[in-house]
């Protein structure tokens, strides 16, 4: 595993493109990749990781600390092999971000995902993480309506680290 590079971005959306083209359509697919501007990768790429081998990128976390407070460091967007899931990759993605974000001081990691991704909201309760308390309830889910946008709405998590 090894810290992100700007370099790495067209590898990272060629992936998401690919890896989540099984269960989206092509056009699905490319919006989704577009939460991944090559932004993330020029100012929080010290903050984000990388898993590759001799085949290319495997796994990807982006990530960055909170530049407003120096509590919170954020999880942006994770991406696993279909042929990796299931192995404890993302796990260790995680695991990495919470020991260097609680090495530089941080506190506390945050992440979201969509009401339907019942699969990342298992992940995350199963990591530790808290669903904060919403505008409203869905399906027994605490959501953040319009948290994205209008119709965008979020499930939003927390989770406390420490060294």
């Amino acid at each position: 595993m090894r810290r992100a590079d700007v370099s790495d971005h067209s590898a990272i959306v060629d992936r998401v493109q690919r890896w989540w083209g099984d269960s989206r359509t092509p056009a699905e697919a490319r919006e989704l990749s577009l939460l991944l501007p090559k932004l993330f990768l020029q100012f929080f790429s010290s903050t984000s990781l990388v898993l590759e081998d001799e085949t290319g990128i495997r796994a990807f976390l982006v990530g960055f600390h909170a530049p407003d407070n120096d509590a919170e460091a954020y999880i942006h967007f994770v991406g696993v092999d279909p042929e990796l899931r299931g192995q404890g990759t993302a796990r260790h993605l995680y695991t990495t971000f919470f020991r260097r974000a609680a090495e530089a001081g941080r506190t506390e990691v945050r992440a979201i995902t969509s009401p339907a991704n019942a699969g990342s909201i298992a992940f995350h309760r199963a990591m530790g993480f808290t669903l904060e308390t919403g505008d409203r309830v869905i399906d027994g889910l605490p959501v953040h309506g319009d948290y994205d946008g209008p119709g965008q709405d979020r499930v939003c998590f927390f989770r406390k680290i420490t060294r």
